[in-house]
């Protein structure tokens, strides 16, 4: 049935928050240079590039999304519920932990730059933000998911042609005129064009019908990445390492498309396999808790390796002789889980506090102006950081354009109490 939890999606997303704690735990190696800690880039050794594409896992977030969302316009056409019933039941999920992660960062990051130190704290906060390009693409993809689910089902294939033959047209220019920011563009077109492999998943197309339909997306999406890499010139690695600043991740490829696909092959044959079909009740409680807790972990994680590190840090001061053993990279990555398994918990739930209520009835207006104050809020803070300080202008407006927006948005999501109130005083 619709309404069903996949489970293979289920496991995927869970798995996949895992794997971008411990890769981020290895990003970075802390040495102790006496008794001062020294945080030094992490060039991994070119034997690791191709392990790189298997672990790569931030296209499944986009394929689970377009699964979702798939389903969600369905449940919407049925019930004939309006555009702006959608954008404030998606919108308002992220008011929680988006406030509480910014409001945090800015309270931080503003107290150090009225200290004295407006330089570092506008640089660092807007280092840290850089988490925020998830969301900030989420977001507009949340915004036209209604149109894309509905260009599939009437033109099946040809959104996934054009949005494929654009972002190839964007890493041409980008390649030949060496200038990777112009791949920024395939931030609207990759990662949409990935969300559309989702929503085609959820249709049947490569979990029902022909056994061979996932052994061919497996090949082909595997084919496309080693074509681009050894054929194209694309960067060998998925993504950046301090030797390999620009990789395919960030800005995307075509390659993390052709991965995606790869991705969604693999998938149909878990699926068709059979083996996550059936799980019990315990294990499908603790996916849906994981699963509620993605954009939380997804935020909080860096903030969790940096505690990890500076524990293990401390640690090792007191007990020199271990200090190889303890500030080793996967020893930073397992306890940096620690730290996630064990905060992400009580922080969700304060999240779940700052979520607003969806009532049945909502001021469309202003469910799309909310909307749009926060999606332009979050793109702001991704580029700009979260400081209010005259150091940073364009921060100070990002930071208020979250707030305003998550604001509203808790007002227009349930317009129906105002209303009543509104009846009550005219009698």
């Amino acid at each position: 049935m619709a309404g069903e939890r996949n489970h293979v999606i289920d496991v995927a997303r869970a798995a996949s928050v895992a794997v971008v704690v411990v890769f981020h735990g290895l990003l970075y190696q802390v040495r102790l240079a006496g008794d001062i800690p020294e945080v030094v880039p992490w060039a991994a050794p070119r034997w690791l590039y191709p392990l790189t594409w298997v672990l790569m896992i931030m296209p499944l977030f986009f394929v689970a999304g377009g699964f979702g969302h798939a389903l969600t316009v369905d449940r919407m056409r049925r019930e004939g519920a309006s555009y702006a019933h959608f954008l404030a039941s998606r919108g308002r999920r992220l008011v929680g932990p988006l406030v509480l992660f910014v409001t945090f960062c800015t309270l931080i990051a503003t107290v150090a730059a009225w200290a004295g130190l407006p330089g570092p704290a506008v640089t660092l906060s807007r280092a840290l933000m850089q988490l925020l390009w998830f969301i900030s693409v989420y977001l507009v993809i949340v915004a036209v998911a209604p149109a894309m689910v509905t260009w599939h089902d009437r033109q099946g294939v040809v959104p996934m042609l054009v949005l494929a033959l654009l972002a190839g047209v964007v890493d041409a220019v980008s390649f030949t005129h060496g200038e990777p920011a112009w791949r920024n563009l395939n931030l609207l077109f990759v990662w949409p064009l990935v969300h559309q492999f989702g929503i085609a998943y959820e249709r049947g197309w490569f979990r029902r019908g022909r056994a061979a339909t996932p052994w061919l997306a497996l090949l082909a999406g595997s084919a496309g990445v080693a074509l681009l890499v050894f054929g194209a010139g694309y960067p060998p690695s998925s993504v950046g390492f301090a030797d390999l600043p620009i990789a395919n991740i960030q800005p995307p490829t075509l390659a993390m498309a052709s991965l995606a696909l790869a991705q969604c092959g693999a998938l149909a044959l878990v699926e068709r396999s059979g083996v996550l079909a059936h799980v019990s009740a315990r294990t499908e409680r603790a996916l849906a808790v994981v699963n509620a807790l993605m954009v939380t972990t997804y935020l909080w994680h860096i903030f969790c390796i940096l505690l990890a590190g500076t524990a293990l840090v401390l640690l090792a001061l007191l007990l020199p002789p271990l200090d190889g053993l303890l500030l080793n990279q996967l020893v930073v990555a397992g306890v940096g889980l620690v730290f996630v398994a064990a905060l992400v918990g009580p922080i969700g739930r304060l999240e779940l506090r700052l979520i607003p209520r969806l009532g049945e009835v909502q001021d469309a207006r202003a469910v799309i102006g909310a909307y749009v104050l926060l999606t332009a809020g979050t793109i702001g803070v991704w580029q700009s950081g979260t400081v209010l300080h005259p150091a940073a202008p364009w921060s100070v407006v990002s930071v208020a354009l979250v707030w305003v927006g998550s604001w509203l948005m808790g007002r227009a999501a349930d317009a129906e109490p105002r209303r009543h109130r509104v009846a009550q005083w005219g009698r």
